[in-house]
């Protein structure tokens, strides 16, 4: 991805659904538990809807109860900016995509697992790739994630 120009708005516009839009370029939100991930069981990753960076495995996905994708660690924590979120009288942290600077929800220090974080993630700022189709999709080192095979 290191060769990714992200499109203009008017691209963004043309490129994604009204609700995907909203949800990247101006931080907004879906509703819980009417979103197209919020109880994916399938195995694969998810990656971002602008720029195709992976952000999140189903391996690390769990079922927080709050309506949205819920997961413990992304896939590369490099790929992931954290901001201060002010916004709505609360203060959160907001969790961006690095390469294409997409809104993808919020962190909360609530989570299971090691580090006990819950990063909870608006489908629509996600594209899933379902595992058994990770390698013609480009994502073929990916499948390590399962077990299946050493990564490239």
């Amino acid at each position: 991805m290191a060769d990714f120009q992200k499109p203009n708005q008017q691209e963004l516009k043309e490129r994604l659904t009204p609700l995907q839009y909203q949800v990247t370029q101006e931080n907004g939100t879906e509703p819980p538990f009417h979103n197209e991930y919020w109880n994916n069981n399938r195995e694969g990753i998810y990656v971002d809807i602008v720029s195709g960076e992976p952000l999140f495995s189903s391996v690390d996905q769990y079922d927080a109860g709050c309506g949205w994708p819920s997961f413990t660690k992304p896939i590369a924590k490099e790929e992931i900016e954290e901001h201060e979120d002010k916004s709505h009288g609360m203060i959160r942290t907001e969790v961006r995509s690095k390469t294409a600077d997409s809104h993808l929800g919020h962190v909360f220090p609530d989570g299971p697992g090691p580090e006990g974080l819950r990063y909870c993630i608006n489908s629509a700022a996600l594209r899933f790739i379902p595992k058994e189709e990770l390698e013609q999709e480009g994502y073929g080192k990916y499948l390590r994630l399962f077990g299946d095979k050493d990564g490239e």
